[in-house]
């Protein structure tokens, strides 16, 4: 009896307190009600994400850390055991990784099997990853009055009921929040780093 309510008491807990905190992290109201790039491909997504920081640089010194992200590329600035195979994430930007177009395929796994693709990019303002009607991944820099960015990531998620789906989903809700928010501080620590002026 008592560990049924408890379980009832944890996923009343998850369900009305963790679950919406965790979806809108560092997000405004506003900028979870805001229509971003890429809201259409997606319509009535079940899965819906809005998370956002600011960081200490403009979006043209920030664009060129996000846009080279990926594995196999600069890495993912997260778990790096968990989603680059160990490997160190980049520290500097790679040259070869600052040219992404449409049609382009991001890897997101460390042996390439799977990957994302690069549906928009609107330099240094926005880029959208995805599949029309399934996956969408969007990436918005919002350059504020005091020189700095807000940078405001969604991903919005109506996927097919397939077992590959299902697992999808299911490792969306227990561990994207956490990979997510350990890349925006990353990027934010970069991008932060390279326009101090001890590094310039």
């Amino acid at each position: 009896m008592a560990i049924g309510l408890l379980g009832v008491a944890a996923a009343v807990l998850y369900g009305r307190v963790w679950r919406p905190w965790q979806l809108t992290w560092g997000a405004t109201p506003e900028e979870v009600a805001r229509s971003l790039p890429g809201d259409d491909l997606v319509q009535s997504p079940t899965f819906n994400a809005t998370r956002a920081i600011s960081i200490g640089a403009p979006p043209e010194q920030v664009w060129p850390w996000l846009v080279q992200v990926g594995a196999g590329r600069a890495g993912w600035y997260s778990y790096d055991l968990l989603d680059n195979l160990g490997r160190h994430s980049a520290d500097r930007l790679l040259p070869e990784w600052q040219d992404l177009a449409p049609g382009d395929i991001v890897p997101m796994s460390p042996d390439g099997k799977h990957g994302i693709e690069v549906h928009s990019v609107d330099r240094p303002r926005s880029m959208v990853w995805g599949t029309p009607g399934d996956t969408t991944w969007a990436w918005q820099l919002n350059l504020q009055p005091d020189g700095t960015t807000r940078l405001l990531t969604r991903i919005r998620s109506r996927p097919r009921l397939t077992p590959m789906s299902i697992a999808f989903s299911a490792l969306l809700e227990v561990g994207d929040f956490w990979m997510i928010r350990k890349m925006l501080v990353g990027l934010r620590g970069r991008a932060e780093n390279a326009t101090s002026p001890a590094t310039i």
